[in-house]
């Protein structure tokens, strides 16, 4: 049976994130609040969890799960190079609401899905979440729903719709914004012959944001991506 903790609450707060990290020990999902919309975590190197995130959601392996860190150490250990304007972007935006698409590091033994080759990272503005992943380590995340539905920003939204194939709920109240994060690919800059940094999905970080650091390495097209429902 799925545990609730209300991390409003002190005295729930620290029981429920061990619980928690020992739910991702055993392979097992966890709902987050972030301060975009309501997270399903699992640990992102166990190839297994990561699946039954993907089938918790009704997802498959062509929408991988972006994942969630700590700070800006883990993102160098998890892609294969971080270009300076994705500086300026972590440096502005981080923690916050912008997922950032890299090449990742072609030593990591993971799966996520079909990256074809990268990995959509984040480092959330999320006190609970951030406590979480100093824990764990980089969690894969996507939005708390079923594919197709609305993203949760409510504990209980993303309770009547995920149900018991999480086995722990953090509820951290309503969601800080409720809009699910920017992505942007930055692939390009990677070796790229005409580097630039597209929108793959609108989100908390508005366009007129990203032009202000950016200037003319932002793409003026967006593009369509499989990455939807990211929290």
């Amino acid at each position: 049976m799925s545990s609730l903790f209300d991390c409003r609450d002190d005295s729930q707060l620290l029981p429920g994130l061990r619980e928690a990290r020992r739910a991702i020990a055993r392979g097992e999902l966890v709902v987050l609040p972030t301060d975009t919309v309501y997270g399903v975590a699992a640990d992102a190197f166990d190839a297994a969890a990561v699946q039954r995130l993907l089938d918790a959601k009704g997802r498959g392996r062509q929408s991988p799960p972006p994942v969630l860190v700590s700070g800006v150490n883990t993102l160098r250990a998890l892609v294969a190079d971080v270009p300076e304007p994705v500086e300026r972007l972590v440096e502005a935006f981080w923690p916050g609401g912008l997922t950032i698409v890299l090449p990742a590091q072609p030593s990591l033994t993971w799966d996520l899905g079909e990256t074809h080759g990268t990995v959509a990272v984040r480092m959330p503005a999320s006190r609970i979440a951030l406590e979480l992943l100093e824990e764990t380590g980089p969690l894969a995340v996507s939005s708390a729903n079923l594919t197709g539905k609305s993203a949760a920003i409510m504990i209980d939204e993303a309770r009547s719709m995920l149900g018991e194939s999480v086995s722990v709920y953090l509820d951290g109240g309503h969601s800080d914004t409720g809009i699910s994060s920017t992505i942007v690919d930055a692939t390009s800059l990677v070796g790229g012959t005409e580097p630039r940094v597209r929108i793959l999905r609108h989100g908390a970080i508005e366009r007129e944001r990203l032009h202000e650091v950016l200037g003319d390495l932002l793409d003026p097209d967006d593009a369509s991506t499989s990455r939807g429902g990211s929290a």
